[in-house]
């Protein structure tokens, strides 16, 4: 854009003029001069404001154009700006929904790998829930299943088909099994010959007929048996379940427990197989057990033959000294049986001594009885405190036992291993019931003898006192 010039107004111009006139009209060259440069000048001029109105013609002329020009740019901008603007605002919209859509790919992403857990688990769980006998028919979906999800090949919708198609049998096998549902199969006998037959399942009990007619029971699932086993049922049941597997149509047993029971009945011990579970240690369990009993049967009748005499009998021999009849009174402590006819005898015999002598001498004789009314009875308490002691000394070997094939062979089956913990158990068992009742046994008797003593030490007692007091009513009478 041009600038205008600035021009000196006339009156300065004159002014001017005026002044370099009078300087220079004191000489006449410096006029001619003067009037010479004056000329020039105001020709000068002269082109200058000529030059100077052509130039403001020249601006006026392009200041329209310019200024259309302008504005045209202004709106283009402001055109710009508002596109600049849009195009921002879309930008942020598509990341927003970008962000939206990365959020919903992630949700769904999430959402498939929940429902492909889910229906791996599904199909392991299903084919956990499968009898033995159905395994055959649902193995190759089952298998299919379960290698999809680790074959990189196979689609999404690929994988999930393979897996819906377990979800579909499991579905027909729920309608099935409503209804009752027979199919061919093989199973063992209990023989253990492997037949040909149908199994009829019916909820969740499957039961078995051979088609010859030799297995018939229901199937079931033993340890260390590939294929189902046949459990021979209680008479009058085979033939409702032949029918059934022939014909589709028969009178099949009801078990509320869900073959609980039967598991039950058959999971119980007789007592040679508890014996046989105790091992070696069981057996000498068992030897200790049946000595004491022996024992214990001798002690409690030799216990309960062993007479103390009668108070009464004591009385009318210390009536026979007094009277001063030895004779009698000894022919009346031989007929006492027993220690306590000794021991009278013998205090009879010496009823002349000495207090203390007697004393000695009757004590004599109850100490040698001693020993026969408390034989055995040691026996009886070893037996009773060593018997658990041998009972966890089994456990723990057995303990051990499990633990060694469980390093070797793995846990295995956890009924199986619970069967070796259960059979290492029984000697404790077989401890305790050996040793409880010995224990007690061994009281009784301790406490029958300790009251043998007691009544003889009484005897004793008794007839040292009244040959006391009959002495002394013969020092008084003398």
């Amino acid at each position: 854009m041009t600038t205008p010039m600035h021009t000196p107004s006339p009156s300065v111009a004159r002014v001017a003029l005026f002044l370099l006139l009078v300087s220079l009209s004191s000489s006449p060259a410096l006029a001619r001069s003067f009037q010479e440069a004056n000329s020039d000048i105001d020709a000068k001029l002269k082109a200058s404001l000529r030059e100077l109105d052509q130039l403001r013609d020249r601006i006026a002329g392009e200041k329209i154009p310019l200024s259309k020009e302008i504005s045209k740019l202004e709106n283009e901008v402001l055109s710009l700006r508002r596109t600049w603007e849009k195009l921002f605002k879309a930008r942020d919209d598509g990341d927003l929904a970008l962000s939206k859509l990365e959020s919903q790919v992630k949700s769904l992403k999430d959402q498939d790998d929940f429902v492909d857990s889910r229906m791996n688990e599904f199909v392991r769980n299903f084919e956990g829930r499968l009898h033995i006998s159905e395994l055959p028919e649902f193995e190759e979906r089952t298998t299919a299943a379960k290698l999809a999800d680790k074959d990189a090949t196979l689609a999404l919708e690929e994988r999930r088909a393979l897996q819906v198609a377990v979800v579909q049998a499991a579905l027909d096998r729920l309608n099935a099994q409503l209804g009752g549902h027979a199919f061919p199969g093989e199973a063992l006998s209990a023989d253990g010959l492997l037949t040909k037959g149908t199994f009829v399942a019916m909820g969740p009990t499957v039961f078995y007929a051979s088609d010859d007619g030799t297995a018939v029971g229901l199937a079931e699932n033993q340890a260390n048996a590939a294929d189902p086993v046949v459990v021979t049922l209680p008479p009058g049941f085979e033939g409702g379940i032949a029918a059934a597997a022939a014909g589709g149509s028969g009178a099949l047993p009801f078990d509320a427990t869900l073959g609980k029971a039967i598991k039950k009945v058959r999971a119980e011990k007789t007592l040679g197989q508890y014996v046989e579970d105790g091992g070696f240690v069981g057996n000498i369990i068992l030897g200790l057990g049946a000595a004491a009993l022996l024992l214990t049967l001798f002690k409690l009748f030799e216990i309960l033959g062993f007479s103390t005499g009668d108070p009464e009998k004591v009385d009318e021999i210390l009536g026979d000294l007094a009277k001063g009849d030895t004779a009698a009174a000894a022919q009346k402590a031989e007929g006492v049986p027993g220690a306590a006819g000794e021991m009278l005898s013998t205090g009879v015999e010496n009823a002349s001594q000495q207090r203390g002598v007697l004393e000695e001498l009757l004590f004599e004789k109850i100490l040698k009885v001693r020993p026969t009314l408390e034989r055995f009875l040691p026996f009886l308490a070893i037996t009773a405190g060593a018997s658990p002691l041998l009972g966890l000394l089994g456990t723990v070997s057995g303990m051990i036992e499990t633990f060694q094939l469980i390093t070797i062979f793995g846990t295995g089956d956890a009924r199986n291993l619970s069967s070796g913990i259960s059979e290492a158990l029984v000697t404790t068992a077989m401890g305790l019931i050996v040793a409880i009742p010995t224990l007690i046994l061994h009281g009784l008797l301790s406490r029958m003898a300790k009251r043998k003593l007691t009544t003889l030490e009484q005897l004793s007692v008794a007839f040292v006192s009244g040959v006391g007091s009959i002495r002394e009513q013969q020092e008084a009478g003398a």
